[in-house]
């Protein structure tokens, strides 16, 4: 099925960036954020775990897979090293 939208430049020029974030072309990032809205009203009720939540967070914003932090990076004595 084929869909013609216009859109404000400031809105395509947003979801285009978003679209190259993700690495993807923009058709690809649009057909995505529909599909996700269309399972969102359909699966309404369904809660996802923190997991499948950070995941789509991850699709939709472009940021990478990181690991967590080390406790000895995060560790009071790391963080105030300098203080003494």
């Amino acid at each position: 099925m084929s869909v013609t939208i216009d859109l404000p430049p400031d809105t395509e020029a947003n979801l285009a960036a978003q679209a190259a974030a993700r690495g993807v072309p923009l058709a690809e990032h649009l057909r995505h954020l529909l599909e996700e809205q269309a399972g969102a009203a359909k699966g309404k009720g369904t809660r996802k775990t923190p997991e499948e939540r950070a995941k789509l967070w991850r699709d939709v914003s472009g940021l990478p897979e990181t690991k967590p932090l080390s406790d000895e990076a995060i560790s009071r004595e790391s963080i105030y090293a300098e203080r003494g």
